[in-house]
């Protein structure tokens, strides 16, 4: 398909981003880089759910549906509006919000000697990684109840069976 049939023309030279940062910007994302595009876009989040709560409590409305919807796409911890010197606290509960970036985990080490065991680690009952020297409960002081696990696996695999009392003649 050409170009003039689908009325859409390709711009002649590339665009740079608007906030100057060095990238090219498209005109889908109002000629930013998609970075700029984001951080701009949830400024834009933030000050609108800021604004709405602050109109919800100043009119006494409530509407929890909606700004639950816009607490999730927003990481909101705390921001505080001031309009007509009224000074209102705003926040939203951490858990509805998004985390941001997954946080990078170091490499994987034995809790007991510190060294690094990668993708052979040994993982606990106790909830741990260890070594291959230190993997066993004995080696590594494991706190886990291994006793007492044992005795509920068996109560529960083996219910206590009684049968109907009979009626005496």
């Amino acid at each position: 398909m050409d170009h003039d049939e689908t009325g859409c023309q390709a711009p002649d030279r590339p665009i740079l981003c608007v906030n100057n940062c060095g990238f090219f910007g498209r005109a889908a994302t109002r000629n930013m880089c998609s970075k700029c595009h984001r951080e701009t876009y949830l400024k834009e989040e933030q000050e609108r759910l800021a604004v709405s709560s602050f109109d919800n409590i100043v009119n006494g409305t409530s509407n929890k549906g909606k700004e639950a919807v816009a607490a999730v796409s927003v990481d909101v911890k705390s921001k505080e509006v001031l309009t007509k010197d009224v000074n209102v606290q705003v926040s939203c509960d951490s858990s509805l919000a998004q985390p941001s970036e997954p946080k990078k985990a170091g490499p994987s080490r034995c809790l007991t000697c510190r060294k690094r065991v990668g993708l052979t680690g040994f993982s606990c009952r106790c909830g741990n990684l260890f070594c291959a020297a230190h993997r066993y409960s004995d080696k590594h002081d494991c706190p886990f109840d291994y006793q007492g696990a044992a005795q509920n696996a068996i109560a529960k695999a083996n219910p206590v069976i009684k049968a109907e009392k009979l009626d005496k003649i």
